[in-house]
């Protein structure tokens, strides 16, 4: 935020529907563009020996999240991996409506891919129950402000807010802070940024070099030419959820990506 790579395995109906229509939206040309740690031991609930029934029918509380890691010889701001390696990180900003998270997550899931999500505080006040379920997939989780607004504006005392109130819901949900912070509403973070979310606990901050403005809505075959004509080896690729057209997309991707010979991991893994 030390695992091995898992290859995308993409088979028959499915690689051969997707490759199609990826061939398609490539041949349609390329859309306008805008500018725009460790994890700690399990716990478990201790169990009266007054109940023994209770070892058999309470499960044992979930292992806290890993935290943030610190990569030596990384900047504080880090936009990508190792060029070296073929491997790249799908980063997901976490807002918006939950079932077309879900879908998200399961069809990264069904290709064997882990992805990295950077959530709202809000909306994990709103839907708690999707920090677990991106944990619970082999997904990171991290932290993407509280509300989702214009940090780089911001005084020192509310941008400080903004980061620590996310990390705050991160722990009391997760046992962790998380182990990534993007600041909100911009692709890199200001010094000053950079320094609050290094008082918070996040020694690196995350941007991206592939920017999929998915969250244009320009549709699912826009998407798929954007970040298949940028990716390459070490790409951090930001996407969202709450939009159809990533949903989408996200098989075209995915059989892009496996025909490269490039694997998808989480953003530890891909600096590790």
């Amino acid at each position: 935020m030390n695992a091995s790579d898992t290859p995308v395995h993409r088979r028959g109906a499915l690689r051969a529907g997707a490759g199609a229509a990826l061939a398609g939206a490539l041949a349609a040309g390329c859309a306008d563009r805008d500018s725009a740690g460790t994890r700690a031991g399990a716990v478990t609930d201790a169990v009266s020996p007054k109940n023994p029934a209770d070892a058999t029918t309470r499960p044992p509380s979930p292992r806290p999240a890993p935290g943030p890691h610190r990569f030596p010889g990384q900047p504080v701001q880090i936009d990508h991996g190792p060029r070296d390696r073929a491997r790249v990180a799908l980063t997901f900003h976490g807002q918006g409506d939950p079932a077309i998270a879900r879908t998200v997550l399961a069809e990264a899931e069904r290709a064997h891919v882990r992805v990295t999500v950077l959530a709202v505080g809000s909306w994990l006040d709103e839907h708690p129950d999707m920090a677990r379920r991106i944990l619970d997939g082999g997904h990171e989780l991290g932290n993407h402000t509280q509300h989702h607004t214009d940090i780089s504006s911001m005084g020192e005392a509310e941008a400080y807010a903004e980061i620590d109130d996310c990390a705050r819901r991160l722990r009391r949900l997760t046992g962790s802070i998380g182990t990534w912070f993007r600041p909100s509403r911009t692709r890199y973070a200001t010094p000053l940024v950079q320094r609050l979310a290094a008082r918070a606990g996040y020694p690196h901050v995350l941007s991206y070099d592939v920017d999929s403005l998915d969250f244009t809505s320009p549709g699912a075959a826009a998407v798929t030419r954007k970040v298949a004509g940028e990716i390459r080896n070490g790409s951090v690729v930001s996407l969202h959820f709450g939009y159809a057209d990533t949903a989408a997309a996200l098989p075209l991707l995915l059989t892009e990506i496996d025909r490269r010979r490039l694997r998808a991991v989480t953003t530890t893994e891909l600096l590790t």
